[in-house]
């Protein structure tokens, strides 16, 4: 066959290699290539975006095979051209690239299809990004939405840097994507696809950063090395409870269901899915997808691929790849080592003569890719980009693979040629830490923080989403759930505070949370109030912190209720005199018990934002003026059968927030989420109520003013995350919660 390769870069020269290795194929060309690429095949000079150019090509070349390599001209929707032009082609649809061109998109399908990701916030401005960045907290994740050559991507601890950033993007009329910090290592998974069917490549890891130890700016990236020893053994339990390994858990929990949800938009993907991972203490989370081969992953993963590659892409192509494809690889290690030009990723120097690219090349396990390079007029191979080349080194060990790539690195040189030192090392010194690798589920040993006792692998169900305490699953297919409308809610033991989700969590505050909500919502529906509780019936994984809820269409407003003066009420009352509105008496102090309790509604922001008060005018507003009523009579009504109950024990139910949603199948108002716990309320020990001073109470208040002491170091509002809590502020909060549920229940958590 005869294959054309669009691009300029070393992932389309690595293309090149690897298809001239096909017996299959007859011939192979580029357009528009690069100095590399034109020294082994024919290239054509034209522009790799103009789909009519590449189209009339490859009709008038009589290609079989079109493989379009960089993600821009994907976008653009060159492939659609081309095989509109009757020309199979590797690469997906302009719509389908998507997935790569917008990461609003990208999380759009990945929640859409239920692959496990990090919580995130799409913000077209500066307030919305700024509480993003303060929900999620440090160290801090901003990306441009649209496609910025993998340097649209900045993490950082300051986060003047990151709003920075996002104000850069809005500046040019984007948006940006802030997400959650994933911890654990990141992995790289190409995933051919032909729209139904796929196979997974080797996994491999990339380094993003500049310099040596991950410093300065992200850059396209500096260097790859595969197969990952030190993933090797991991292994993730399935919603199926299936063990599988990191790649198989990928198939299954990622790309299988991306793949669905696409053809069920009518847009089915072709090509390259790049499934962009983090290895976390809670299992396999998408960092990113792009809809291309990587770049420098390709470079060191073709090489070790024996499969023939120009079949595999055809197939790919026209749909035949089947759906038991198995691939064969090389025994041993690949390590690409990328040289940059001076002053990448900034502004790179371009012309510089390179010189030693055949005494490189011409080492034992050694082979030079080029991406940014070009000819001069005297025929001289210069600089013409950014990364420039890629040396690629082979060897049965990693230890020699990396030696052999090192030493072509250093037969190559240019004025201000750059390059890191340390691509592999760490896997070489045995220090790549996976959270949770320990064994034994001693998760806090790998991860440096303590278990939260939510699984994010529950058999029989799939994970959905991650909040702030809370983990949502949905039935898996096959299990004895599947075909109900009902999610499985998790109460974790984290804890946040001042929109910071800490690193150390409380031990039994999510049994607590789960067993207070249940004992209320019994007293409740006795009362004639429905909850969206189906069954305690859940898996012995979260036995004690779970329940099975029916799925509601939830209301849009947080119902707040206020019996007693306090909090962001009492804040708006020194300066007002009214809370949302609503005029109160004069001489009120902090802990005043209100003439009677008050209906307080918060907007309820989108992930990532605060919550609002409104008032009930603006309530009416935004959810129509009968079920405003509706809300606030049903809210009254809880506040008023519960503030009974709480007396009786000796508590003051100062305030609380309920949560509401409409059963899709009856339309009935249904109370939802958690009820009346040390999260959700401020509960206060009846016999130490003193107006006029903060009161002592059973929930996180004593997180918070540790947080706020001298004794932590931290700074509210600071771009550093909180510090751990110590021992004795775990100890003490633990109690709380313990107290506030021994209390009302008159039971002991575990009776």
């Amino acid at each position: 066959m005869k294959i054309l390769v669009v691009g300029p870069g070393g992932r389309e020269h690595a293309i090149v290699r690897a298809l001239l290795r096909d017996e299959s194929v007859a011939a192979v060309e580029a357009a528009p290539g690069n100095a590399g690429i034109a020294a082994d095949v024919v290239c054509h000079a034209l522009d790799a975006s103009d789909g009519d150019a590449v189209a009339g090509l490859a009709v008038d070349g009589g290609f079989d095979l079109v493989v379009v390599g960089p993600e821009a001209p994907l976008a653009a929707g060159v492939a659609d051209v081309v095989r509109a032009a009757g020309v199979p082609v590797f690469g997906p649809s302009g719509a389908a690239a998507q997935l790569e061109a917008s990461k609003a998109f990208a999380k759009d399908v990945m929640h859409a299809a239920g692959v496990p990701t990090a919580g995130s916030v799409h913000a077209y401005d500066v307030e919305t990004a700024a509480a993003a960045l303060d929900r999620f907290g440090a160290p801090h994740v901003v990306k441009d939405d649209g496609l910025a050559s993998g340097k649209g991507v900045v993490v950082t601890e300051d986060r003047a840097v990151a709003l920075a950033h996002a104000e850069t993007c809005f500046a040019a009329g984007g948006s940006v994507v802030i997400e959650e910090f994933l911890d654990g290592p990141e992995v790289s998974l190409f995933v051919l696809c032909d729209g139904e069917d796929l196979v997974p490549l080797s996994p491999a890891q990339d380094f993003k950063r500049i310099r040596d130890g991950g410093e300065g700016p992200n850059t396209g990236g500096m260097g790859a090395y595969t197969p990952l020893d030190w993933l090797t053994d991991r292994t993730e339990v399935g919603p199926d409870g299936v063990s599988r390994d990191v790649t198989e858990t990928v198939v299954e929990r990622v790309a299988k269901p991306t793949l669905a949800e696409m053809a069920a938009r009518g847009t089915p993907f072709v090509g390259v899915l790049y499934c962009g991972l983090a290895v976390t203490s809670r299992g396999v989370r998408v960092v990113e997808f792009n809809a291309r081969f990587g770049d420098p992953e390709t470079q060191a993963v073709l090489e070790r691929l024996e499969t023939p590659l120009g079949q595999l892409l055809l197939d790919c192509a026209t749909g035949s790849l089947g759906a038991d494809r198995e691939l064969s690889w090389r025994e041993g290690y690949a390590v690409d080592v990328v040289l940059a030009a001076e002053n990448y990723p900034d502004s790179p120097r371009k012309g510089d003569v390179i010189t030693g690219l055949d005494a490189a090349a011409a080492r034992e396990g050694t082979s030079v890719l080029h991406a940014g390079t070009a000819t001069d007029d005297d025929g001289a191979v210069v600089t013409a980009g950014g990364r420039v080349l890629a040396v690629v080194g082979t060897g049965e060990t990693l230890q020699q693979a990396v030696d052999r790539a090192y030493a072509g690195v250093g037969e190559i040189s240019w004025t201000g040629a750059q390059h890191r030192s340390d691509i592999a090392a760490e896997a070489l010194a045995g220090r790549v830490q996976v959270p949770g690798a320990a064994g034994d589920g001693d998760d806090a040993a790998a991860s440096g923080r303590a278990d939260d006792g939510a699984p994010s692998s529950i058999p029989g169900w799939v994970h959905v989403s991650s909040g702030k305490v809370r983990e949502l699953h949905r039935p898996a297919a096959g299990s004895a759930w599947d075909g109900e409308d009902v999610l499985l809610v998790v109460a974790s033991d984290r804890i946040s505070a001042y929109d910071h989700v800490l690193s150390t969590p409380i031990p039994d505050k999510g049994r607590v949370l789960t067993q207070l909500s249940l004992w209320w919502f019994a007293q409740l529906e006795a009362a004639g109030v429905p909850s969206h509780v189906v069954s305690t019936e859940v898996p012995t994984e979260v036995a004690g912190r779970a329940m099975i809820c029916r799925a509601l269409d939830m209301v849009e407003a947080e119902c707040i209720v206020r019996g007693h003066l306090t909090g962001s009420g009492l804040a708006e009352y020194r300066q007002s005199g009214t809370v949302t509105s609503i005029a109160l008496p004069d001489g009120l102090v902090d802990g005043s018990q209100l003439p009677e309790p008050i209906f307080t509604p918060s907007s309820k922001a989108e992930q990532g934002g605060h919550d609002e008060n409104i008032s009930f005018a603006t309530l009416v507003e935004q959810v129509g003026a009968e079920q405003a009523q509706q809300l606030r009579e049903a809210t009254l009504r809880v506040y008023t059968l519960a503030a009974e109950t709480c007396r009786a024990a000796g508590i003051i139910l100062a305030d609380t927030k309920l949560e509401f949603g409409h059963d899709p199948r009856t339309g009935e108002l249904v109370l939802g989420d958690e009820v009346l716990t040390p999260d959700s309320s401020r509960f206060w020990p009846a016999e130490e109520w003193e107006p006029g001073r903060a009161q002592p109470s059973f929930d996180k208040q004593y997180v918070r003013d540790w947080l706020t002491s001298p004794a932590s170091g931290w700074e509210r509002g600071s771009a550093v995350a909180p510090p751990p809590l110590p021992a004795d502020v775990v100890v003490a909060t633990r109690e709380r919660y313990l107290d506030a549920y021994r209390r009302l229940t008159g039971c002991e958590l575990d009776d």
